[in-house]
This record gives structure tokens, C-alpha cells and sequence, in this order.
């Protein structure tokens, strides 16, 4: 019979769990008499090539290289941050991308993916230059609400308010500076379910289970004209027409229904322009592209591309194998946010706003040169499929790990990475590029339903049914803050555009607000 060896004393178990955690020296990590290697820089967004062929230490590091792509570009006094990449094949865009976390000896050479023989393109892209701290406390717990708030969203020109939507049949607008309930929107017969702010602000509208969809003066919180009728189920979406694309002083609105259909709406006339029909199933989710097509999911398992001009399919997407839950687009934040942004300067004439807004749009999906506009789906068969639905019907990508339905998924605001949150109480990250597993942010210990990006892409928030909000740190995957504090299932979250304050909403029926 063989010796069984007695368990490890608990001593000598976190003595060997320290030694391996303890960090060796970098220097015996990377050797000092690395070779140099040849590199070309080119940028991300134009494609073009910067400096020629440089001769540089082997054993650079991003930080390193950050410098020099600030001193060659002649910003060393207004310093931009870039993280790095290495095209494993410069003649083909679509060929991999290995991101260089720390230095050209560990990301590349060491794992022999280039020798120092071989000439290195490196890409650069920049960060936000703006950092938003994380959100660490909570405010304001405002009640007001009679029942269950079912969405929450800020608007896009500051933090200083937000509108929530809940199954009192109302919603209501907050002033988040002073903390207060600011106007109750009452119209609606039932639930409602979605609210969103029109790109400028200065309008909101909200869908309800009782058919209507309705809009709203959010400086005086009066209803502009009554309910807008022509839906024969609940609305499930709403999807504003982006700011570069509208007709001045015309918005107009997309509307999702249960009853299968997507309605387009003149917001000043408040008629139906287009009506989409083509799902067998009820419409999940809709978003306006800043193409001008609009993209609908649908319990059907299929995602539709309409022309909102004549109000036609122009593709079907069928890869999916259950419901279609939530979509996003690449470009959705600067879509939500228009001519807004972190300097807060806003042009003064209708044009400037439309000429920013489309700049800022642009901006966003250039890659390589190219317009580029992505769109990721999330279903109840558990998996996600990556798009580029304007170069091909066929998905770049299908993102498995989840264990269960997916139930909402998110850009984050420079389009590198896609956060989604499950029903197996865990939200994963994912590059936005190929489609690629990064990592999985454990903690929730029940469903996940919704997760958020700060404006500069370094850190999340989730909102789960086990009653926290939790904030991640993007680039280590690890627990940043845990928010407790609702009482109940929290089932909408958001993050202001300007970084400030998170909203959220639940089962206890009461706004929160955080800040740092």
C-alpha cells in the first residue's frame, strides 16, 4: 500500500504561495545584451509610417517607446499616451495583432514570434488623454420610484443629469449635482422599459409596455404632445439618428417592438416615416449606425441591416442558434455623445456641431486608413459573434466562454475592447480587433446584467441580481472597488460621458448615484 504524505501545514503553503508571487527582478527577466532590432512605426488610424527604419534596444519597453513616438511626433511637451502592437504581417491588415504589454524581449522575441533578423511593424494607438478616477462611494441613494427602475442613462453633455425609466409607469429626470429628484415624466399607462437622450440633449424619449413611445422637454419635463401610436406590442429599444447625419432641426427616432417591427419617427412632426418589418419574432434591440444603416436583433436568432431611406433588408445575419438578447456598435459613444467631449468647448453654429460630430465619428472607426464600423451581438446560445457588417454578412469572429445567456455587451469608448455580462455571474473582456478571449472579471456571485465603460476605456462597472456594483480595472482584469449598497437586484447601471458619476437602478427602487 502506498504512503500518503500528510496535507501541507496552512504555514508552509502561504510561504510557498509568497515565493511564487514575489516578483523577480526585471533584470534577470529581461537580459541586458539584447541585440537591437529594426521597427517601423505607423499609426493606427491613417496607416502612415513614421521616421523610417529605427534601430532600437531589443529589450525596449512600451513606456520606452511611448517616448519616442512623442518625440518624434514633436509632442513631448503635451505628451500623449500610445499603447503598441506588432503586425505579424504588414501586407495583410487582417493578419494577427500581439499587443506589447511590457517590452519587445517579452512580448515578441521571447516567445520567438520575430527574431531580431526580422523588421518590426509596430502600431501605435492613443489613449485617452484624459484619465477618469473610479467611483468609489455612493452619494446619494434618491427614492421616488414606486416600483422596479429598469434602465438608466445620463446625458450626454454632463453628469448633472440623468433620466431612469421603472414600472411605476413614469420616468424621471434627476439633478445629480444636488442630489435631487428634478421632474417626473407621467403619460405612460405601464412599464416603461427604455429611455434614451437625443445626441444634443435636448430631448428625451421613452418606450413603454403600454405600445407608446413618448418625448420629453428634459429642462421642463413636460411631455411634447401626446403618445406616439403605431406599435401593437411593448417597445423594447430606442435608437436616435446620429447627429451627423440629421437633417437640421429634423431627429428622428428609432423605435423596437415586440410585435416584430421598427419604426422610424420624425420627432418634430411625431409621425411614423418608415416602417421595418422583416423579423418573425419580437425586435430585442436597435441601434443607428453612423453609416446611416440601422442594425435590429430579434428573438428570430437573426440580425437585420435596413435602409431607413426606402426601408428595406439589405442583409440578414443567421449564425446565432437561440434569441438574439443586446448588439453594439464600435462607434457607440461617440454616436451617444455628438459634438461633446473632455474639453467641453462646443461649437457655436449648427454646422460646427454637425462638422464636430461627424470629425468625432470619423475619428473613432478610422483603422488603417479605412472607415471601419463594428458591431458585436450577444444571445441565449451563450456565445457572441463579432462583425463588420459593412465589409461582409460572414462573422470575423464567434466569442465562446460563457456558460450561459448573454445578456448585454459594450464597446468601450476607443473601440479596442468588448466587456460582456452573462447570466454565469461573470463579465468578460475581449479584443475588439479579432474577436479574441482576454480575460474573465470574477466576483458577482449571480447574473450579471449590464456592464459599463468610463469614458477613457480603463475601467468598467457592473450591475448584478446578487445587489453590488462592482469597477474593474480594464488592464489588469482585477477587482478595483466593490459598491454595495442596494438593497436588491440592481438591473441598470451607467457611466456618465464626462467620467463623473455612475447611475444605477434596481428591485429597490431607489436612483444611486457614485462618485469617487
Amino acid at each position: 500500500m502506498s504512503t500518503v504524505l500528510p496535507p501541507k501545514a496552512k504555514r508552509q503553503k502561504r510561504e510557498e504561495l509568497q515565493r511564487a508571487t514575489e516578483q523577480q527582478p526585471l533584470s534577470q527577466l529581461v537580459p541586458d545584451d539584447v541585440p537591437n532590432v529594426v521597427v517601423q512605426l505607423r499609426a493606427s488610424d491613417t496607416g502612415s509610417q513614421l521616421g523610417g527604419e529605427l534601430h532600437i534596444p531589443g529589450n525596449a519597453t512600451a513606456q520606452q517607446l511611448d517616448q519616442l513616438v512623442n518625440k518624434l511626433l514633436g509632442t513631448e511637451d503635451d505628451r500623449v499616451p500610445y499603447t503598441f502592437s506588432l503586425l505579424s504581417n504588414p501586407s495583410d491588415p487582417d493578419s494577427a495583432v500581439i499587443d506589447i504589454t511590457t517590452d519587445l524581449w517579452t512580448s515578441i522575441l521571447k516567445p520567438g514570434l520575430k527574431t531580431t533578423e526580422d523588421v518590426l511593424t509596430l502600431v501605435y494607438t492613443p489613449q485617452a488623454i484624459f484619465r477618469v478616477r473610479a467611483v468609489s462611494r455612493c452619494s446619494a441613494a434618491i427614492a421616488g420610484h414606486g416600483n422596479a427602475i429598469l434602465a438608466t442613462s445620463f446625458s450626454p453633455a454632463s453628469s448633472s443629469r440623468m433620466v431612469s425609466a421603472s414600472g411605476d409607469g413614469t420616468a424621471r429626470i434627476w439633478d445629480c449635482d444636488t442630489e435631487t429628484p428634478l421632474h417626473t415624466l407621467k403619460g405612460h399607462k405601464n412599464w416603461v422599459l427604455t429611455a434614451s437622450w437625443s445626441p444634443n440633449g435636448k430631448l428625451i424619449a421613452t418606450g413603454s409596455m403600454d405600445n407608446t413611445v413618448r418625448l420629453w422637454d428634459p429642462k421642463t419635463g413636460k411631455p411634447l404632445g401626446d403618445a406616439m401610436k403605431a406599435h401593437t406590442k411593448w417597445i423594447t429599444s430606442l435608437a436616435w439618428e446620429p447627429y451627423h447625419l440629421q437633417k437640421e432641426g429634423v431627429p428622428r427616432l428609432a423605435s423596437s417592438s415586440k410585435d416584430t417591427t421598427i419604426r422610424v419617427w420624425d420627432a418634430v412632426l411625431r409621425r411614423v416615416e418608415v416602417t421595418l418589418a422583416g423579423h418573425t419574432a419580437a425586435v430585442t434591440c436597435v441601434k443607428w449606425a453612423g453609416d446611416g444603416k440601422i442594425y435590429s436583433t430579434s428573438q428570430d436568432k437573426t440580425i437585420k441591416i435596413w435602409d431607413p431611406v426606402h426601408g428595406r433588408v439589405l442583409h440578414t445575419l443567421k449564425d446565432h442558434a437561440h434569441w438574439v438578447n443586446h448588439m453594439a456598435l464600435s462607434t457607440d459613444f461617440v454616436i451617444r455623445t455628438a459634438y461633446h467631449d473632455h474639453t467641453r468647448q462646443i461649437p457655436d453654429t449648427e454646422e460646427g456641431k454637425r462638422k464636430k460630430a461627424k470629425e468625432r465619428f470619423e475619428k473613432a472607426a478610422t483603422i488603417g486608413g479605412e472607415l471601419v464600423e463594428r458591431m458585436v451581438t450577444a444571445s441565449d446560445d451563450f456565445t457572441m459573434y463579432l462583425w463588420e457588417p459593412a465589409k461582409s454578412t460572414k462573422p470575423i469572429a464567434r466569442l465562446l466562454g460563457h456558460q450561459k445567456a448573454v445578456n448585454h455587451v459594450s464597446f468601450s469608448p476607443d473601440g479596442r475592447l468588448i466587456a460582456s455580462a452573462a447570466f454565469d455571474n461573470s463579465v468578460k473582456l475581449w479584443n475588439a480587433r479579432d474577436g479574441k478571449y482576454i480575460t474573465t472579471l470574477r466576483g458577482h456571485v449571480a447574473p450579471v446584467y449590464q456592464c459599463a465603460f468610463s469614458a477613457d476605456s480603463r475601467l468598467l462597472v457592473s450591475s448584478s441580481k446578487d445587489s453590488t456594483l462592482k469597477v474593474w480595472d480594464v488592464k489588469t482584469g482585477k477587482l478595483h472597488t466593490d459598491l454595495p449598497g442596494h438593497q436588491d437586484e440592481v438591473f441598470a447601471v451607467d457611466w456618465s460621458p464626462d467620467g463623473q458619476k455612475v447611475g444605477s437602478g434596481g428591485k429597490d427602487k431607489a436612483v444611486r448615484l457614485w462618485k469617487h
